[in-house]
């Protein structure tokens, strides 16, 4: 879907005005990069309904060379109401180097409670107790008497770019961010817990993407968010084209070190709104990784390569109530599959496009990858769309 339709698409449903339509950023699609399968109206994982997303952004500089590169990014899958109902929900880490708290009441459980939290490594706990405290503040005690919240926050590194160990991030930029989580198109690249990553050693960020995919039980949507901060330049492949083998300047790791290996991680997000059982979502989890493989991630030793994703079709059931589901058929899997797939390889190009030029901390830079660049090869490969 082009850009202008998804305006079109954004300024019908009221989630866009005319002054924002005119500073929309190009995406993957604008620049002619070709994809599988149909998106919904706004190409973004709030095109599940009820999923909205919040990023809170830090840059600034120091003094003595530093800078701040860094943010916070909260998924709601229910949006204010995600603090008082569970979703069933299922997680894979396809390379553990990394971390996303709760992830083991998740596998247990099935259900995810409350928000998904990405930032950068050294903030996931303040992170993390902030969102107790959102909860805390906007919501009575449980069943018990009591605040119980296990919060989902992961992370990728940013501290090439970013001041990591400066511990910039404070609690109430976690709750900014979740205060102005809202549906609607959804900022990529330099953007929240994306300000400061890179992938491919070009800038990267945030990206995100979907898919409406049709079955037996009707149409359903796929929506995926990723924070992506992983791989070298040599594995770069963007509709089917070696990218990285041919955009060979301003590498960030390689450049200085030949032998460098993959250096950082990715976080996947995988919505939908049809209804699906933990071990059916555990399904589109694992599915994630082979997204990242079609762009060129291949989950090396020192990647944190962790996916989650979710259904809002219905609440999980709470203690104490006997509840009555409806699930698809393993049978009608196949399409939500294929979907989560196309979703996720297209949200890494788009993190890629939607991502700026940075200089960071003590004068690193990354560069964004260059767009007319990009075209150029695709057209040289017989794969520029219309």
């Amino acid at each position: 879907m082009k850009l202008q339709a998804i305006i079109a698409g954004a300024l019908a449903l009221g989630f866009m005005t005319n002054a924002q339509a005119a500073d929309a950023p190009e995406r993957a699609r604008d620049l002619g990069v070709p994809f599988t399968g149909v998106p919904g109206p706004l190409n973004a994982i709030t095109d599940v309904a009820g999923v909205t997303v919040g990023q809170e952004t830090l840059i600034r500089d120091l003094k003595g060379g530093k800078a701040v590169r860094t943010g916070v990014t909260a998924i709601l899958p229910k949006g204010a109401s995600s603090m008082n109902s569970a979703v069933f929900a299922g997680m894979f880490s396809l390379n553990g180097n990394g971390e996303m708290t709760g992830s083991h009441w998740v596998e247990e459980s099935g259900g995810l409670e409350g928000p998904i939290m990405i930032t950068n490594t050294h903030s996931v706990g303040v992170v993390h107790d902030a969102v107790i405290k959102w909860r805390v503040d906007h919501d009575g005690a449980d069943a018990s008497g009591y605040w119980w919240s296990l919060p989902v926050v992961a992370e990728t590194w940013d501290g090439h770019l970013n001041d990591i160990n400066g511990f910039h991030v404070e609690p109430k930029h976690a709750l900014a961010a979740l205060d102005k989580a809202k549906s609607g198109p959804v900022a990529e690249g330099n953007v929240g817990g994306g300000t400061g990553m890179i992938c491919h050693e070009f800038k990267c960020g945030i990206g995100t993407s979907s898919r409406v995919v049709p079955t037996e039980d009707g149409d359903f949507t796929i929506g995926v968010l990723v924070q992506a901060n992983y791989g070298l330049r040599d594995t770069l492949t963007i509709a089917g084209v070696p990218v990285g083998q041919k955009l060979r300047n301003d590498r960030v790791y390689s450049e200085e070190d030949p032998d460098a290996n993959e250096t950082g991680s990715i976080i996947i997000v995988v919505a939908t709104d049809a209804p699906l059982l933990p071990h059916q979502l555990k399904r589109l989890a694992r599915r994630a990784g082979l997204g990242l493989a079609r762009v060129g991630g291949t989950a090396t030793n020192g990647s944190g390569d962790i996916f989650i994703a979710f259904s809002t079709a219905q609440d999980a059931p709470q203690a104490g109530a006997m509840a009555s589901l409806k699930a698809l058929s393993n049978d009608e899997m196949s399409p939500l599959i294929n979907g989560t797939v196309n979703a996720v390889e297209e949200a890494i190009v788009n993190a890629l496009v939607g991502a700026k030029d940075m200089k960071g901390t003590e004068g690193r830079y990354a560069k964004a990858i260059d767009h007319e660049a990009l075209r150029a090869l695709l057209k040289q490969y017989g794969r520029l769309g219309e």
